[in-house]
């Protein structure tokens, strides 16, 4: 099996960025398809376009680093970890896509351990694109058929004082959620979709995300590891970070909150999910 031997982590993060440029492309391309939707067992909704970019991805996956297990959303959510593997979601914000808001994303992240690595956050409909290997960096997607991006170096912002700005999910909200925020000096809250919320707080544009209700390892994986890159935190219940591949519950993560400036932390008051602890 291919460990990734000789590739630093910046290396494979560029590769992914490659691949999440492929895929976004492909959705790009059904984005005025008419969407035949389907609502999967977990109430959450799936289309041929979720389908598509999956399978491109694990084939290129496949094809850069032989016999690593991709567990992906669609089709791979049951496959074993190992050592290494890949958290793939090839559309994080299906709901988004259905309804034309554009604010969906192509989430990819190598984890070793339990931990991410090497990761990529692609908004094909945006344009914008941010990868983390050993540092976050910001681009530009190229168009038409050109490949090179336009990489600079992304950081967090010191939470300030006052007014900072919360990111909450468009689709998504609960009662634990707006207990946690309700401690902090909030000034600001901005609907944002899918795995973008981790990518702007890394950017320096928001300060806090808490997410009490339910996700997937492959929907904050990637996310995750860009923000601790650019000098963020996620974080569950104690302050403790996330880890990845838990098979054994389903893929399932526990309440969280990824934030710019760490000193934020201690003011939070995580609950702790019985499911996942």
């Amino acid at each position: 099996m291919m460990r990734f031997d000789g590739q630093a982590p910046d290396e494979i993060a560029l590769r992914l960025a490659q691949i999440a440029l492929e895929a976004g492309r492909v959705l790009r391309t059904m984005e005025s398809a008419l969407i035949d939707k389907r609502i999967k067992d977990d109430g959450t909704p799936t289309t041929a376009a979720d389908l598509a970019a999956e399978a491109l991805i694990i084939q290129r996956l496949n094809e850069a680093w032989d016999g690593v297990p991709v567990v992906a959303e669609e089709t791979s959510s049951t496959v074993q970890p190992d050592d290494y593997f890949f958290l793939v979601d090839p559309l994080d914000g299906t709901g988004d896509f259905i309804h034309g808001t554009g604010e969906y994303s192509v989430n990819i992240a190598l984890i070793r351990g339990q931990r991410p690595v090497a990761a990529v956050v692609a908004a094909p409909a945006m344009g914008s694109i941010w990868i983390a290997g050993d540092t976050a960096r910001r681009g530009s997607l190229p168009s038409g058929q050109d490949t090179d991006f336009a990489w600079q170096d992304t950081r967090v912002r010191p939470a300030p004082e006052a007014d900072l700005v919360a990111l909450v999910s468009r689709r998504h909200g609960d009662i634990a959620t707006e207990a946690c925020l309700s401690v902090l000096s909030i000034g600001t809250r901005r609907m944002t979709s899918s795995a973008l919320k981790f990518c702007l707080i890394a950017s320096g544009e928001a300060d806090v995300y808490v997410r009490c209700g339910p996700t997937m390892e492959w929907d904050t994986a990637a996310g995750d590891h860009i923000l601790c890159r650019a000098g963020g935190s996620v974080v569950g219940p104690g302050g403790v970070p996330l880890t990845y591949g838990h098979e054994d519950r389903g893929y399932r993560n526990g309440p969280f909150a990824a934030i710019g400036d760490t000193a934020l932390a201690p003011k939070l008051d995580l609950p702790v999910a019985a499911s996942v602890a």
